[in-house]
């Protein structure tokens, strides 16, 4: 196990992924990758177009991601752990599948979160879409909230 992808959500639950990944890094000496998809520019919302305030309240939602992230990449090589941060945009399920095969990924950590009935109709599970994509082991750690 030489890559390890840690999915995560810039959330307090986020500390169980942390421990989990920590700790098999440790044994297997493998390397971290740590990697957050933020949501996608809304498409009424570029570079040129678009009310500024919302631009700028985009931007700024990006930079305290990004400052979060290089604080658990930090936290990852103060344990002597070789650690990566990936802040990327776009749909969850896609962006992961192609970054597990970008580098070589040998196992996938991520949250699960309970959602109720209706969400999980319509919207779905992501650990579940996961599962089905992907031909990597999954490591799924329940999230308390």
């Amino acid at each position: 196990m030489k890559n390890i992808l840690l999915a995560l959500d810039l959330k307090p639950s986020d500390q169980q992924l942390i421990m989990q990944a920590k700790s098999l890094a440790s044994k297997f000496k493998s390397k971290i990758w740590i990697i957050h998809i933020t949501a996608p520019e809304p498409d009424f919302v570029g570079y040129e177009v678009g009310p500024e305030y919302i631009r700028q309240s985009r931007a700024d939602e990006l930079r305290a991601e990004h400052k979060h992230l290089h604080k658990i990449m930090d936290d990852f090589r103060q344990a002597s752990i070789d650690a990566e941060g990936l802040l990327i945009q776009g749909p969850t399920v896609e962006m992961i599948e192609k970054e597990v095969e970008k580098l070589n990924i040998d196992l996938l950590i991520i949250g699960s979160h309970r959602h109720g009935f209706l969400y999980e109709t319509f919207v779905g599970h992501t650990s579940i879409k996961m599962i089905k994509k992907l031909s990597i082991p999954i490591l799924i750690v329940p999230a308390d909230e």
